[in-house]
């Protein structure tokens, strides 16, 4: 593999190829001759079929057309109908991506429109579907991307090199390691460095948003080396799984990120949000937006099923993970077969309103890591349809005796879900058309969610992309911008609904609704997602009813006189039913499982009934532990 490139240029006239590159695991080759350019497809297709490698070839920046000359161009190739929005090129790659509504109409009968651009404007298109709902944050990081487009270049190809030029490190046997830096036996702060004689990799680096003295990993332990890290892979956007990945920039690492487009874009959202309500609350940020925005540069997305070399003997392919959009499972190819491990981060076996279910069916799997959050004997969650009509009820209930109800949603998943069930529940009359006031990032990531439709389930893909059907942009949502606008939705609004941020009362909008609503006994507070150990969520919910909080030298507190109501089947994690089916559909069979992402007693208690119903060995590991796997 150390001479890939070389290799590749046996096949090719020299004189052809001006460049030849990386980009991560992807080779990319330019060319100063518009005719190669134009007619070398098969060429590139036999080399590909050769090396079993993805090979690009690209016109050379030199010979593409002025940019504004090009965007005329494609402005006229493109019909009117298609509806052809931003058009940005990304000068020090080639290549120009088209925001139009009907992606079809852009790209043509067998890909006919995008060849007729790139014969006439030597740039190489990419379309991309125009978001129904606009969002900031997506073309701030594209401009970030864009803007340090050299920087990238530079960065994909030294990733390249560390994939392709061989070991670094001295090989005396095979031997595979997993150490739990966090999230073993319990819910939070997520991450594990895996280890192979050659590879340091890291599966997540979340915080514990919930906890006061143990939010963070223990990256302190003896194994763990910021300057030995080859690459880190994030299974979510969920804080808890990617929210402690700008500190390792802000140390100095600068090697890849892994995830998908959703998981990158909303997890810088929900990072800069953070930011804000740490500088808000008068306590230092651990990081600076500067080093979110290190780690937007350094992130290298990928598709599912989308295989990828990220070390000399690591491939990775991601797979639906059915929790949120974008969400994944990791599969990691180990060696030249030596051995093949899953982790599922945060794992849904069962459609939502939003995501098709998790898969199951694998190449090769020998270990799986799988999440314990519901994997308690007791902890089985009640069907969608009761869960729908229950929130129903609540709601009407509510707004019967005048009152408001206050939802605490995780901006991601959980605030999307309800939002689709209030919009169903509309639209079959089991429920009033009343106003809903949406409040702290959900609107940004509803937005985000309307940018990828090809994560969502069909269902909900088919009612994106027609206007009139899209639940998300119903009239009955309302969304609040501004600390003026939330205070009129609690002294001046009469019943409605309210979905704020954060989902565990740990900080954001949520809780000041709560200190304005909960005194009143004709409110309700519903939670709909998992409340972490620690957290003012949990405390309620186990029946707290005087919360103190402090204002200024002094306390206040804080009577819980409304309703506390709490709907489990919401969750974005699978239960007990669902974890054993899941392992029990999993294709081949693991021969080993270990178990995290649970409090202590569900992570036991899963480990063993998947011992004794599969027979295979199991293993439920606590915090600063090593497993060897292999």
């Amino acid at each position: 593999m150390a001479n890939i490139i070389k290799e590749i240029m046996k096949s090719l006239p020299e004189e052809k190829v001006s460049e030849a590159c990386f980009e991560g695991a992807n080779i990319v080759l330019y060319t100063k001759d518009r005719d190669f350019f134009l007619n070398s497809d098969d060429v590139i297709k036999s080399i590909v079929n050769e090396i079993k490698k993805r090979v690009e070839l690209r016109p050379d920046p030199s010979i593409t057309t002025d940019k504004e000359f090009a965007e005329s161009e494609i402005r006229g190739i493109i019909s009117e109908e298609a509806g052809v929005g931003n058009i940005i090129f990304d000068d020090r790659r080639s290549l120009v991506i088209i925001e139009t509504e009907k992606p079809g109409l852009a790209i043509g009968k067998q890909g006919s429109i995008l060849r007729e651009i790139r014969n006439r404007t030597l740039w190489v298109p990419i379309i991309k579907r125009t978001p129904p709902i606009k969002s900031k944050l997506v073309e701030n990081i594209r401009a970030v991307l864009y803007k340090n487009s050299d920087y990238r270049r530079k960065f994909l190809n030294k990733t390249g090199h560390r994939i392709y030029d061989g070991w670094i490190r001295e090989r005396k046997d095979e031997w595979i390691r997993v150490s739990y830096l966090g999230g073993a036996r319990q819910v939070g702060r997520s991450c594990i460095l895996f280890q192979t004689p050659e590879s340091r990799v890291l599966l997540d680096c979340g915080i514990d948003v919930a906890s006061q003295d143990k939010a963070y990993p223990y990256l302190e332990a003896p194994e763990f080396d910021i300057n030995e890290l080859d690459a880190v892979i994030i299974s979510h956007s969920h804080l808890d799984h990617c929210g402690f990945v700008p500190f390792l920039f802000k140390f100095g690492y600068r090697g890849p990120v892994y995830c998908t487009a959703p998981t990158r874009d909303i997890s810088a959202l929900l990072l800069l949000d953070f930011v804000k309500i740490m500088q808000s609350e008068r306590k230092e940020a651990i990081f600076s937006t500067d080093d979110i925005k290190e780690m937007v540069k350094h992130t290298i997305c990928l598709d599912y099923e989308e295989v990828t070399d990220i070390t000399p003997d690591v491939r990775i392919t991601l797979y639906n993970a059915g929790h949120v959009i974008g969400s994944s499972m990791v599969h990691m190819h180990i060696g030249n077969g030596l051995h093949n491990l899953v982790y599922t981060g945060d794992v849904k076996f069962g459609r939502t309103q939003l995501l098709e279910p998790a898969v199951t069916d694998f190449p090769r799997l020998e270990t799986l890591m799988i999440e314990a959050t519901y994997g308690g004997k007791d902890n089985i969650l009640p069907n969608k349809r009761e869960c729908d009509e229950f929130l129903s009820r609540i709601i009407s209930e509510t707004l019967k005796r005048g009152g408001k109800v206050l939802i605490p949603v995780l901006g991601v998943g959980r605030a999307q879900e309800v939002l689709m069930i209030l919009d169903d529940q509309i639209r079959r009359g089991n429920l009033k058309s009343i106003p809903t006031f949406i409040d702290g990032m959900v609107w940004d990531v509803t937005a985000i969610h309307t940018a990828y439709p090809e994560y969502l389930n069909s269902m909900v893909r088919r009612m994106i992309f027609h206007r009139d059907q899209n639940p998300f942009l119903a009239e009955y949502f309302k969304r609040v911008g501004s600390q003026k606008e939330r205070m009129q939705v609690i002294n001046e609004m009469g019943p409605c609904v309210i979905l704020a941020t954060s989902g565990m009362l740990v900080g954001g909008p949520s809780v000041e609704y709560l200190k304005n609503l909960a005194d009143n006994p004709r409110n309700t507070l519903l939670f709909v997602c998992y409340q972490g150990e620690g957290s003012l969520g949990r405390r309620i919910q186990r029946g707290e009813r005087e919360i103190a909080f402090a204002a200024g030298p002094k306390q206040e507190i804080l009577q819980i006189r409304c309703d506390v109501e709490t709907i489990d089947g919401f969750s974005g994690h699978s239960d007990r039913k669902q974890l054993m089916n899941f392992v029990y559909k999993c294709c081949p069979r693991p021969k080993k499982i270990i178990t995290n992402h649970g409090e202590n007693s569900r992570c036991l208690d899963l480990a063993s009934s998947l011992h004794k119903v599969y027979k295979v060995e199991t293993t439920a590991p606590r915090n600063l532990e090593a497993v060897r796997v292999k």
